[in-house]
């Protein structure tokens, strides 16, 4: 892995700092450092002294009652908000918080909020193209043309999100779990190191969400992904480890059989 470089940014206050950018330095097997995020919103504190690490290749759930923090921590992650305090590091070196929303995209980090944003008039096929990590620029989309390389990755994604024989479909006309599969398939083009799923299943149907629960399982150490979600069921289908928010901190992280078996758990969040 080539060394990172770092770039001369202006921050808020009219001084000048280094902000690392380049490569991804994974070499401690973390891809994500969140370390005493605070973020208060007109005196009600949405983040309080918030820490956590993601790893290479995981897939982590995120549960926990509404105003845990769930959103805001995503919205830390992806440059949405600015933190009050604390450290927000993409793997060893790239620091989110002082990166733009486009530049942390770029980054590697992809985030499906829950309403799934597909361009509905197109093709299912052309959607995935639009999405490509490519020059965007509009006359290098204009004249190009796709390689073999560039429709093999199409077709991978396609089969990857159960889409193969819907490529020619308007996705306008898909069902709600699909057009939630095609987003997926959407962020994969842009080739994250790290994806961010908010309520993925919510309205799907039993089968829908079964098949989601596959898919993630499918992208766990390719990619790493964090999935925030109510639906215990799904959760219990696809957790490795459960990190559990309550009053913007961690209340409890661990297995999902140690994390449904905790007192404070049960008190604040299942209720049972």
């Amino acid at each position: 892995m080539s060394a990172s470089t770092t770039a001369t940014r202006e921050n808020e206050g009219g001084r000048f700092s280094h902000v690392a950018t380049g490569d991804l330095d994974v070499s401690h097997g973390v891809v994500l450092y969140l370390e005493d995020i605070s973020v208060s919103f007109d005196g009600f504190r949405a983040l309080n002294k918030l820490s956590l690490s993601i790893d290479i290749g995981e897939l982590r759930c995120v549960i926990g009652p509404n105003g845990a923090g769930k959103t805001t921590m995503m919205d830390v992650i992806t440059g949405k908000t600015r933190p009050d305090t604390g450290s927000v590091f993409f793997g060893q070196t790239i620091d989110l918080t002082r990166l733009s929303e486009a530049e942390i995209a770029h980054a590697g980090i992809g985030r499906k909020f829950q309403k799934p944003t597909i361009f509905e008039q197109h093709s299912v096929f052309e959607n995935l193209e639009l999405s490509m990590k490519a020059d965007k620029r509009v006359r290098t989309t204009l004249l190009s043309k796709l390689s073999s390389a560039q429709k093999d990755s199409i077709a991978e994604t396609l089969k990857l999100i159960r889409l193969g024989d819907s490529a020619d479909q308007i996705a306008g006309f898909l069902s709600h779990g699909q057009k939630q599969w095609l987003e997926i398939g959407m962020l994969l083009m842009q080739e994250p190191k790290l994806l961010l799923l908010d309520e993925p299943v919510a309205g799907m149907s039993d089968e829908e969400t079964e098949r989601t629960a596959e898919l993630f399982v499918s992208l766990a150490g390719k990619h790493s992904l964090v999935v925030v979600e109510h639906d215990m069921a799904f959760i219990e289908k696809i957790a490795r480890k459960v990190t559990v928010l309550h009053e913007g901190s961690v209340l409890a992280e661990g297995p999902m059989e140690q994390v449904q078996n905790d007192p404070k758990v049960i008190e604040v969040y299942l209720g049972r």
